[in-house]
């Protein structure tokens, strides 16, 4: 064989492997997802209030806020108007450069379950957390970001998990985008329920999470104690407070009744920003958690491990199949690249096929908390071939940038791209 045929060979059997990959991996995540929704989620699906009501243990809601100033207002209108018996909300102002911290100091005065902490210079969101959560008056903690509204029945969901189970560490609400009037904030929608909603769902089944969202979750504060609270030094302090939660025996849940309505970039500068955080943060968990490897007593939390890795060596993978798909074409002597080197016959169709599955599974299970799915559906079918290829070049930055700056001593606010608010 000469090395051109060689080359060929070598590239299409890769490609093959790569396309197969996501496919496989979509089809896993279909098949826990449906399973888990029909044990927990089916017969509660269209019900609106938690079954216990909405009376029970008092909760602290933590609201950390960094220049919050144009979102703030509805975010404590939202949250002071929760339908829950007994709760204080706690807003952090972390050094704030606008007038978040006078605009907390007006409410408090008018509001008395609001409590307001100022921190006089910025630490960071794990610092302002852990600040929130030492004030706190009561044993559970609801943590939600500066920019988002609470629905109003959330709390009943969330708390309903923590009586039946002493072991219980945190439980993860629904995160749903409100901003929806651009092109790329349609494709998040898509993203939050075909691929989000959908993993959580399908790691709920094994009993294991990756990430108790940062925008909603509920802890015990006794559980976060006992791990040290939040790491300042992550970048995605909510996938490593999961993981510490989750290594010190602790269990967490996803409740996908609980609603919270987000603010998401709608500029592509933003949104890459914002998604090679979440990648370098990911990766410094994983790097935290390799030793898991090791630890056959751990092992309950392997599979967590061991998608974000095999994710990681098909970025790296896929890479490298480019390079030799446009090295190939160059020996020969032309610039013609087939499309069946890339998609190898069959795959493509499987991959089309594959997306229709887990758009219409996911779209059905959302349904009951998104009446507005219905609307962007055409937009949602697109998604998955898009966070595909963002995961990919985010992963590649992520690790090739840490590889040379390494990881920060603390991980500092960085004012978001909120995206189109009208």
């Amino acid at each position: 064989m000469n090395p051109l045929s060689a080359l060929l060979s070598t590239l299409q059997g890769l490609s093959q492997a790569l396309v197969l990959y996501p496919i496989g991996l979509s089809l896993l995540w279909v098949v826990m997802a449906l399973l888990w929704s029909w044990r927990f989620e089916w017969p509660l699906r269209w019900q609106r209030v938690a079954p216990d009501g909405e009376q029970g243990p008092p909760v602290s809601v933590l609201i950390p806020c960094f220049n919050e100033s144009a979102t703030l207002a509805e975010t404590l209108r939202a949250a002071l108007a929760l339908r829950w018996n007994n709760f204080e909300v706690i807003a952090i102002n972390d050094g704030s450069s606008d007038d978040t911290g006078a605009q907390l100091e007006a409410w408090a005065t008018t509001e008395p379950r609001l409590r307001v902490v100022q921190l006089a210079s910025n630490q960071g969101k794990a610092l302002a957390l852990r600040a929130g959560a030492l004030v706190a008056r009561h044993e559970l903690l609801v943590c939600i970001d500066g920019d988002a509204l609470l629905d109003p029945h959330a709390i009943g969901w969330l708390v309903r998990h923590f009586a039946d189970d002493a072991q219980l560490g945190a439980v993860t609400g629904n995160p749903r985008i409100r901003n929806r009037s651009t092109l790329l904030g349609r494709l998040q929608v898509g993203e939050f329920s075909m691929i989000v909603g959908l993993i959580k769902r399908a790691q709920s089944q094994l009993g294991v999470l990756f990430c108790v969202s940062g925008v909603i979750g509920c802890f015990r504060r006794s559980a976060l104690h006992e791990v040290g609270y939040w790491n300042p030094a992550r970048l995605t302090e909510d996938i490593a407070i999961t993981w510490q939660l989750q290594r010190a025996g602790w269990r967490v849940r996803y409740e996908p009744h609980a609603l919270i309505w987000i603010l998401m970039p709608e500029t592509l500068n933003g949104l890459w920003r914002q998604r090679l955080r979440w990648a370098e943060g990911g990766l410094q968990v994983l790097h935290d958690n390799l030793d898991l490897l090791w630890r056959p007593r751990q092992w309950r939390l392997l599979a967590l491990l061991l998608e974000p890795l095999a994710s990681l060596l098909w970025a790296h993978l896929l890479a490298l199949d480019m390079l030799l798909a446009i090295a190939y074409p160059l020996l020969q002597g032309h610039l013609g690249l087939s499309a069946a080197i890339w998609l190898p016959h069959g795959l493509a169709e499987g991959l089309l096929l594959v997306c229709a599955l887990q758009f219409a599974v996911s779209f059905w299970l959302d349904q009951p908390y998104d009446v507005g799915l219905r609307r962007i559906a055409f937009w949602m079918v697109w998604y998955p071939a898009a966070y595909w290829l963002l995961s990919f070049s985010a992963t590649l930055r992520a690790c090739w940038r840490l590889s040379f700056s390494g990881a920060p001593e603390r991980a500092r606010w960085i004012s978001p791209d909120r995206g189109h608010q009208g």
